[in-house]
């Protein structure tokens, strides 16, 4: 019997999705990456030799039929990674109500099927992880910013409800709060000679902590862990 890991890693990009994607594999892990644009992931399926699903997280039938493929594909899942979010910035008085309502969907909702679909695979095993990726925003609600911390604020709330009920039965929820920015050629978060080094988040230094709470013992599991750059402010 294969008893290889394997790890599902939903919303994935380029950023911290890829560094994920190494670090599980690296430690012998089969991963299965899904996004609503997978042919953006080319690079890290040839580095990791991930199998690629397209998946709309806030579409009920889409996230059922992720789930179906990736058991008949590789296997159930041991870890779950839940990356998406969505952000709709304006002042409260003019973002649009409809642009509110479908980035809830993708952040909160989303969260909710992925966690769910998850957690219905674990638990007859009992055992597995499930993480969901926090933000700054999921403790700290900043200005002309309502949508970002609705949908973080939910998240935390539906991974702390997670972990509450399914700790007991051997499954090990977490939340990550990414409390800063990710270093990213990108989104031009880079470092130059005069810059203060390592102002911004590595994202294989919080692929590392994943790990870590991954294969932590279950006498001492965090439900939730911040990371952030050492200038970061509080």
């Amino acid at each position: 019997m294969n008893d290889q890991e394997i790890a599902v890693i939903v919303g994935a990009g380029v950023g911290l999705s890829a560094s994920l994607a190494r670090t599980f594999s690296e430690n012998g892990m089969k991963i299965a990456l899904a996004a609503r644009n997978p042919s953006k992931l080319n690079n890290i399926v040839a580095e990791t030799g991930a199998k690629v699903y397209s998946c709309d997280v806030s579409n009920l039938e889409e996230v059922k039929k992720l789930f179906t493929d990736v058991v008949s594909d590789l296997g159930t899942p041991n870890v779950v990674v839940f990356n998406p979010s969505a952000r709709v910035r304006g002042a409260i008085t003019d973002i649009n109500p409809e642009d509110v309502k479908d980035a809830l969907l993708v952040s909160t909702y989303g969260g909710f099927l992925v966690g769910q679909a998850a957690a219905t695979l674990m638990v007859p095993k009992k055992r597995g992880t499930i993480f969901f990726t926090g933000a700054s925003a999921g403790v700290k609600g900043f200005a002309m910013s309502a949508t970002f911390a609705m949908g973080k604020f939910g998240l935390r709330g539906l991974a702390q409800s997670m972990a509450r009920e399914l700790h007991p039965q051997n499954i090990h929820v977490v939340h990550v709060v990414v409390d800063g920015g990710i270093r990213s050629v990108e989104k031009g978060r880079v470092e130059a000679e005069e810059d203060i080094s390592d102002k911004w988040l590595d994202p294989d230094a919080i692929a590392s902590t994943y790990w870590h709470l991954h294969t932590q013992h279950r006498s001492s599991w965090s439900w939730e862990i911040e990371v952030r750059p050492w200038v970061e402010n509080f």
